[in-house]
């Protein structure tokens, strides 16, 4: 609510509202001035293959060398390569922006929805601002 009361998107900049999930990351462009949502898109619309495909080459050695030693299961999962969301942040940044300027938007306002503007966040911004969106 902090952040709300001072971010308002208005007809001539619309305000970029980002929700980041553990998994996936969400991106509007809301007009707030009539209620509406101008633009969205989300990583769950990117063409990438899923998590468990993606097992880091070391991370499956590991996990076979320790099969032969005979060491118990720790019980953690083998986690994605490093990068993997914040690559997908990027894309859907710059999915935001081809499809902000086909509608004639370029001044948006930010608003990082109480995220650290860091990590995935700012990848998405600056994916953005390359793709010709000012804020």
């Amino acid at each position: 609510m902090h952040i709300r009361n001072r971010v308002v998107g208005t007809a001539d900049r619309p305000r970029v509202c980002v929700f980041r999930s553990n998994s996936h990351i969400y991106v509007q462009i809301i007009d707030d001035d009539s209620g509406h949502t101008l633009v969205a898109e989300s990583s769950l619309k990117l063409e990438a293959p899923k998590k468990s495909a993606e097992k880091a080459p070391e991370a499956v050695e590991a996990k076979d060398e320790g099969k032969k030693k005979g060491k118990k299961k720790s019980g953690k999962k083998a986690k994605a390569p490093a990068g993997v969301k914040t690559l997908q942040a990027q894309e859907v940044g710059r999915a935001v922006a081809e499809v902000a300027k086909d509608k004639g938007i370029t001044k948006v306002r930010f608003d990082r929805g109480g995220f650290l503007y860091h990590g995935r966040v700012a990848a998405l911004a600056q994916a953005m601002r390359d793709g010709g969106l000012e804020f």
